[in-house]
C-alpha cells in the first residue's frame, strides 16, 4: 500500500534530484490500483506536464513495467506495438514512470516529466528508490 507519507517521501526524493538536474519537474505518485496517491508541480515546472506525469504514474503500474521499457517494447514490430493507443489514450510510452515495489510485490508507481528522456527517468529513479 502506497500511503500519503509514503508519497511525500517519494516526491521530496524526486525534488532533490530534479534540482541536482536543474530541471523542475511535475511528480505523480499512484497506489496499486493506478489511482493518484499525490501530485506536485515544482515551480517552474511545464504544465502540460502535469498530465504526463500522472499519466506516466499510471501507465507504470498498469503494465508492471517501466514507461521506458514500455517504450522500447512498443515500437513497430515490437511485441506492444500500439499498445499507445489503449486505455483511452492514457498510455505514455516514454521514459519517467517507474513501479513501486515492497516485499517483492508492485504496490504502486510514480511518474516524472518535464525534462528530457533521460533526466525523467533519472529522477523517477531516485524517487523509487525513496519508497
Amino acid at each position: 500500500m502506497v500511503k500519503l507519507e509514503d508519497a511525500r517521501r517519494i516526491i521530496a526524493a524526486a525534488e532533490v534530484k530534479a534540482k541536482e538536474l536543474g530541471q523542475p519537474m511535475n511528480i505523480a505518485v499512484v497506489d496499486e490500483g493506478g489511482n493518484l496517491v499525490s501530485h506536485a508541480r515544482m515551480d517552474g515546472a511545464w504544465i502540460g506536464s502535469i498530465d504526463v506525469s500522472i499519466n506516466k504514474a499510471f501507465t507504470s503500474r498498469a503494465f508492471d513495467i517501466s514507461t521506458q521499457a514500455l517504450g522500447e517494447n512498443s515500437q513497430p514490430g515490437q511485441q506492444f506495438y500500439g499498445i499507445l493507443t489503449s486505455n483511452h489514450g492514457r498510455v505514455m510510452v516514454f521514459a519517467g514512470g517507474v513501479p513501486l515495489t515492497r516485499d517483492g510485490r508492485i504496490v504502486g508507481a510514480v511518474g516524472i516529466s518535464g525534462g528530457s528522456g533521460e533526466q525523467d527517468q533519472s529522477v523517477a529513479e531516485a524517487a523509487a528508490a525513496a519508497f
